[in-house]
C-alpha cells in the first residue's frame, strides 16, 4: 500500500474516533471531535497531492478516497440531524446528490468515460468541510443555519452542473 492510500486509510480509521467523540459528554468534546475532523480533512488534500505528485494514483485510491470523504462528511451530518442542527430533508438532499453523481460516474465508466471532479465539486467539498468545522467550533444560531444553507447551495449547484456538463452520458442510446 503506497503513501497516498495509507493517508486515505488513516482518514477511514479516524471516522469512528470522530463519531465516538461527538457522542461523548465531557467538557470540550466537540473541540476534540473537531480536531479529529480537521486532521482527517487534511489527509484528503494531502493524499490527493501525494498521489498525483509522486504518480501513486491507484484504482484502490480512486475508489476509496471519495468513499472516505463521503463517510467522514456524512457521519458529521447524521450527528447534526440528531442534534437538531440540520433538518433531515437537507441531509437527504446531500445524500441524493452524492448517490446521483456516483451513479452518473458509473454510467460514464460503462461508456468508457471518466468524469473527473469539477471545480464546483471541489468548492462543494471545501465549503462542506469548512461548514462542518464552523458548526462544531461555534454551535450557535444563525451560524449553524448559514452553514447548512451554504452546504445545500453548493451541493445542489455542483450536482446540477455535473449532470448538465455530462448530459450526453444520459442521452446515449444505451439507457
Amino acid at each position: 500500500m503506497n503513501a497516498a492510500n495509507k493517508l486515505t486509510m488513516l482518514r477511514v480509521a479516524a471516522i469512528p474516533v470522530f463519531i465516538v467523540l461527538l457522542y461523548q459528554d465531557f467538557p470540550h468534546h466537540l473541540w476534540a471531535a473537531l480536531a479529529v475532523f480537521i486532521l482527517a480533512s487534511i489527509t484528503d488534500f494531502v493524499d490527493g497531492y501525494v498521489a498525483r505528485h509522486y504518480h501513486l494514483v491507484t484504482d484502490f485510491g480512486k475508489f476509496m478516497d471519495p468513499l472516505a470523504d463521503k463517510l467522514l462528511v456524512m457521519s458529521a451530518m447524521v450527528w447534526f440531524v440528531e442534534a437538531g442542527w440540520m433538518p433531515a430533508w437537507a441531509f437527504f438532499i446531500v445524500i441524493a446528490r452524492e448517490l446521483a453523481v456516483t451513479g452518473l460516474r458509473l454510467i460514464a465508466v460503462e461508456q468508457g468515460r471518466v468524469i473527473a471532479a469539477g471545480w464546483s465539486g471541489k468548492v462543494k467539498t471545501a465549503s462542506t468541510m469548512i461548514g462542518i468545522c464552523l458548526v462544531l467550533a461555534f454551535p450557535v444560531e444563525p451560524l449553524i443555519s448559514i452553514c447548512v444553507v451554504v452546504i445545500l447551495v453548493t451541493t445542489v449547484y455542483s450536482g446540477v452542473e455535473y449532470f448538465y456538463k455530462n448530459r450526453d452520458v444520459l442521452l446515449s442510446g444505451d439507457l
